[in-house]
């Protein structure tokens, strides 16, 4: 699977697909037919049941639904398409694009959809159930970027803070703030230390609980510009109160305005940090921009309807301010229509946003079965 949610390796994604329904989503359980406590004889039965195996489908009693982005190809779409009804022998199939899934969720036909996952930043128009394909626009400024910038704030500090992973961390004492870590660390025989990409996971993990307890986005204009009173947004950011956060070693710090700073490029590229690693992002690529963009591929006479129906979803969009800031953005570029914002205040509704219009629209619709008949092309005429 590619950061854009593009499926690259088929035959991986087959495998993980099929692990996910027979242990998760079914009551199957995968096993050979020899060795399933039922037949006493199995020399005799060796050859009858050699067959049997292959010829079980895993979804022969269910209907499917499936949820793709909405700027996947057309031979990305004909292919689980031939999965689910030839190798799972699925009885129906239909192909949901997310973004249309997320406009069902929050009850709305018509929607701006803006998703902000972990790899990229999505902006989808849906018009009366149907994507506004030209309308779609993506950045990879998202929730792994963050993560990035995080990561040069924890490094460019004052004092440089390590990102010491939970499972590092054997026991620890109580420090106060700003003072080094005292703690024990676990140590591993040689040939059994964890993998590096098992470290970058467990690190990745302290960066989502910094993000959910202590970042957040600056609410009050761009944190780069100034205010009415005429002092720099960035100065009135140092003076409100910080924000405590406790790394797993122990190490403890009081964050100010570095707590904004990750979340800024989101909205203003020119206070993005960089480095070597990690890029720059432009200006175009800021969710403002891309709505802007989005909403300049779309007839005009629509453009009202979706920005009253902005629809937030995606797990990065939970940052403390994200809509405040995003709603203030739009109003000045759009200073004429109303802006509202549409976000389910639970985070697992906010996260599984796809999915939960997934499920509504799977219990009102029925499928259709022309597989037969037109082969794997009939999925660009029913599911659009």
């Amino acid at each position: 699977m590619s950061k854009d949610g593009i499926v690259e390796d088929w035959e991986m994604a087959t495998k993980l697909w099929e692990y996910s329904i027979t242990s998760r989503l079914t009551n199957i359980k995968q096993g050979h037919p020899l060795t399933n406590g039922l037949n006493e004889n199995n020399d005799e039965l060796k050859q009858e049941m050699e067959g049997v195996e292959s010829q079980e489908k895993i979804m022969e009693e269910n209907p499917m639904l499936m949820t793709e982005p909405g700027w996947n190809s057309g031979k990305g779409r004909e292919k689980p398409l031939e999965i689910a009804l030839e190798d799972w022998g699925a009885p129906a199939f239909f192909l949901g694009r997310s973004g249309v899934l997320s406009a069902f969720s929050a009850g709305k036909p018509s929607a701006l959809v803006v998703d902000v996952g972990a790899a990229n930043v999505s902006i989808t128009p849906v018009h009366d159930g149907l994507i506004l394909k030209r309308g779609i626009f993506r950045s990879p400024i998202a929730g792994n970027y963050i993560s990035d910038q995080l990561r040069l704030v924890f490094s460019t500090a004052q004092t440089p803070i390590n990102l010491v992973p939970h499972y590092l961390v054997a026991s620890k004492t109580p420090v106060d703030a700003g003072a080094p870590a005292q703690a024990t660390y676990r140590s591993w025989a040689p040939g059994t230390e964890p993998t590096p990409s098992f470290r970058v996971l467990q690190e990745e993990r302290v960066l989502s609980e910094f993000k959910e307890c202590a970042a957040a986005v600056w609410t009050a204009g761009r944190l780069g510009g100034h205010n009415p009173q005429g002092g720099t947004n960035l100065d009135v950011a140092r003076s409100q109160p910080p924000r405590s956060f406790e790394m797993p070693d122990g190490y403890n710090q009081m964050f100010s305005d570095d707590r904004y700073r990750a979340a800024e490029a989101l909205f203003d590229a020119k206070m993005a940090l960089s480095n070597g690693t990690v890029a720059a992002p432009m200006q175009h690529e800021t969710v403002p921009a891309l709505v802007q963009q989005s909403l300049a591929q779309v007839d005009v006479d629509i453009r009202p309807l979706l920005l009253g129906n902005i629809v937030v979803v995606g797990g990065s969009s939970l940052l403390y301010g994200f809509n405040e800031r995003l709603k203030l953005e739009l109003e000045q570029l759009y200073p004429g229509p109303r802006v509202r914002i549409y976000s389910a205040g639970n985070t697992v509704e906010r996260k599984y946003s796809s999915w939960i219009g997934g499920s509504i629209l799977a219990s009102l619709g029925t499928f259709h079965q022309e597989y037969d008949e037109h082969g794997p092309g009939i999925v660009e005429k029913r599911c659009k």
